[in-house]
């Protein structure tokens, strides 16, 4: 492979800078002592992070949020397994239906969803209650899940799964000794893009969120509606710190590339 000119090299440059900038921004404007939003600054203070503490609700919320999207990406990729491994191993009528019907989510706004939503559950009981945030975004996050495991599925070497029924192994210990596995960079994957998009979501949440029930997006978009200080930054300067620091920890204890790619310690 030839190495990038320089050309290559400074575009390369100029669109990573270009998207660390607003992040790198935020981050700077959370150390400001002023009581409004000022960039830049040339002093430095720890103001808005000591207030966070007065403010509990942003806490709580992100331990919801944390949960949910955990929960919910874990049900999405136990769900889109066995959709992902009949969807592309199989043909059948009606696979294309529903691969369009688990694909559907992606298509439609995520304002209407969060409407449809809010009528759906004040019907069954569920409005504002944490298990109808959990079915909500297990629907919206359902896609980015089965699109990466399906891509595993596709991929996948089916030739050891028949030597290892050929040797006497059942249908249970095939798929969760052999397939399972050969799929794992994939259920990874996209339960990390899952949970991304859920920890992320605010359109749809903020229609069917109590107050007993709101995530950390939906807390921030409420706080910005009437108040213009800088506590908002200084939170999501914390979130940004937590995830490089699990980034790294991950990267260090396991390899992100082994991980998300499928690459063994060798590089292989």
């Amino acid at each position: 492979m030839s190495r990038n000119g320089p050309i290559a090299l400074a575009y390369h440059t100029l669109f990573v800078i270009f998207m660390l900038a607003p992040i790198l921004v935020v981050c700077f404007v959370a150390f400001t002592p002023e009581g409004y939003l000022s960039f830049p600054t040339d002093r430095w203070s720890l103001r808005w992070f000591y207030a966070i503490g007065r403010y509990p609700e942003f806490i709580s919320a992100f331990w919801r949020s944390l949960w949910l999207g955990a929960l919910s990406s874990a049900i999405a990729v136990a769900f889109s397994v066995p959709a992902a491994l009949a969807i592309g191993r199989h043909r059948f009528r009606g696979r294309d239906a529903m691969t369009a019907l688990f694909m559907s989510p992606l298509m439609i706004p995520h304002v209407v969803l969060g409407i449809a939503f809010l009528r759906f559950f004040t019907e069954l009981g569920l409005g504002g209650t944490f298990v109808g945030l959990v079915l909500a975004h297990i629907v919206v996050v359902l896609p980015f899940a089965l699109r990466l495991t399906l891509a595993s599925a596709v991929g996948l070497d089916r030739s050891i799964e028949h030597a290892a029924v050929s040797l006497g192994a059942s249908d249970g210990t095939v798929l969760r000794r052999i397939t399972l596995p050969l799929v794992l960079p994939g259920l990874i994957s996209g339960w990390a893009l899952a949970f991304i998009n859920s920890f992320d979501e605010v359109t749809m949440t903020v229609f069917i969120a109590a107050p007993g029930t709101e995530t950390l997006p939906v807390r921030m978009f409420l706080y910005i509606q009437d108040n213009i200080d800088p506590l908002v930054t200084s939170v999501s300067a914390c979130v940004i710190a937590i995830t490089v620091a699990a980034l790294v920890a991950l990267d260090r204890a396991y390899g992100l590339e082994r991980l998300l790619v499928g690459r063994s310690a060798d590089g292989r």
